[in-house]
């Protein structure tokens, strides 16, 4: 008989790495043994957000059946969901598919499954599984599903209303990695949502978060436009002394059109949403801001494409990641889409690049205004030609100098801890750095 071996893959959000990292937790509690080489069971938690992340999912699952056709196929995620939901799950190579419902309970669902089967015993519950926990990071999810439903956003039909972490437990959660990580990054849906079923509020669960526990860096996966309220600009204005909120806001805009905005249903207009920006880079001058913008809207014009640009290009935000807009089925702009005009495949791809390029010059050019500063970072395991990999105060990576250094700052000394580094040149989209 031989011990029983799981690997894991996660598509698409940090809310869905989360997932990964407690299904990983737990099947390691259940006994069974990490190994990303040859493993019994497969799990891949998958993303439906758009139909290219549905399709990417769907040809990974075919390519670990290829390759490993011995092993089970576990699916679980958005995409699962979507399958499920609509009789396609005979068009995926997958020995068990797990919605989004039951996802909590997918480990006792394999083990029940699998773990009788002849020739097979649960292992001594051994591996790393994820390159969080290797580095000192944890991931904690403390929401999913979500009550707005944008117009272009399928995630409410596939996740469901608003359920939230109640914050009693998420403090108990988080302390139970005290001494064990240095950041712990709390990721949701939709942190609006937060407490809109419990009666609790995002901005106590931060206050809590910081008052009860020890871990040294907590950082947000993204905040979500309507979170950014008096309530919690207040919080930070009063905790940003205490140096543990890592400085970095990824704040999902999706256009900095009014039209484009009010058509998606997003509730609220650029330039409030300028002002909540600007109001973010003065909480430290060292913010990195980051967004998520969708091209290729219905109804989008080149005027109205040249209107984001031009927001973007004048706000603070340093980063952004770029989508072509995918119409998604039951959406109500799947219904929109009847009577408004969709641009072309071509325009969503100049679009696209238009923006990406942006990006690439405003995140070189903040990336550059670091240079000379000297903060603390938080080592994570990469090592390349005697640089080893780290994370700045706002999440910047940076390679910092390690050849010819002591033990005391080889790679296993310094893997998943804090230290202060000198950030000294940026060279070719890369900021490099020295242990002070």
């Amino acid at each position: 008989m031989k011990n029983m071996t799981f690997y894991s893959y996660s598509f698409g959000c940090r809310v869905n790495e989360a997932e990964k990292e407690e299904i990983d937790r737990k099947m390691i509690s259940l006994g069974y043994n990490f190994n990303d080489v040859n493993s019994d069971i497969i799990i891949v938690n998958s993303c439906s957000v758009t139909n290219k992340a549905q399709r990417e999912a769907r040809q990974y699952i075919f390519q670990m059946k290829k390759k490993h056709p011995n092993a089970k196929i576990v699916v679980t995620g958005c995409a699962a969901t979507y399958w499920l939901k609509n009789s396609q799950t005979k068009a995926v190579p997958a020995d068990l598919i797990v919605d989004n419902i039951n996802k909590e309970y997918l480990t006792e669902i394999i083990k029940k499954r699998f773990s009788q089967q002849s020739g097979f015993h649960p292992g001594d519950g051994t591996g790393t599984t994820n390159k969080f926990i290797g580095s000192g990071r944890v991931m904690i999810k403390i929401q999913d599903g979500c009550q707005r439903f944008c117009t272009f956003c399928i995630v409410p039909y596939l996740r469901g209303m608003p359920q939230s972490e109640k914050i009693k437990n998420l403090k108990l959660k988080i302390k139970q990695y005290e001494g064990k990580v240095s950041e712990v990054i709390l990721t949701a849906i939709n942190t609006q949502a937060f407490g809109y079923d419990t009666g609790e509020k995002f901005v106590d669960l931060l206050k809590a978060v910081i008052d009860n526990t020890n871990i040294p860096r907590i950082s947000l996966g993204s905040v979500h436009p309507w979170s950014l309220d008096t309530s919690f600009f207040e919080f930070y204005e009063r905790y940003k002394n205490k140096k543990r909120l890592v400085n970095f806001f990824h704040v999902p805009l999706q256009s900095g059109s009014n039209k484009m905005l009010n058509l998606m249903k997003r509730g609220y207009t650029k330039e409030e949403m300028l002002d909540k920006l600007e109001k973010l880079r003065g909480l430290n001058e060292n913010t990195l801001l980051a967004t998520d913008i969708i091209v290729g809207f219905l109804e989008e014009t080149d005027a109205d494409f040249k209107e984001t640009y031009d927001f973007l290009e004048k706000s603070p935000i340093d980063k952004f990641h770029v989508f072509r807009f995918s119409k998604r089925s039951k959406t109500a702009a799947d219904y929109m889409a009847k009577r408004l005009t969709e641009p072309s495949s071509k325009e969503k791809e100049a679009r696209a690049l238009a923006l990406i390029e942006l990006s690439r010059q405003k995140l070189n050019k903040f990336m550059a205004k670091n240079v000379g500063r000297t903060t603390k970072a938080l080592f994570l395991e990469k090592v390349v030609r005697g640089f080893q990999e780290a994370l700045l105060d706002n999440q910047l990576p940076i390679y910092v100098d390690v050849k010819g250094r002591k033990p005391a700052f080889g790679m296993e000394e310094v893997r998943a801890k804090i230290r202060d580094v000198e950030i000294v040149d940026f060279k070719k989209g890369q900021l490099f750095g020295k242990i002070v």
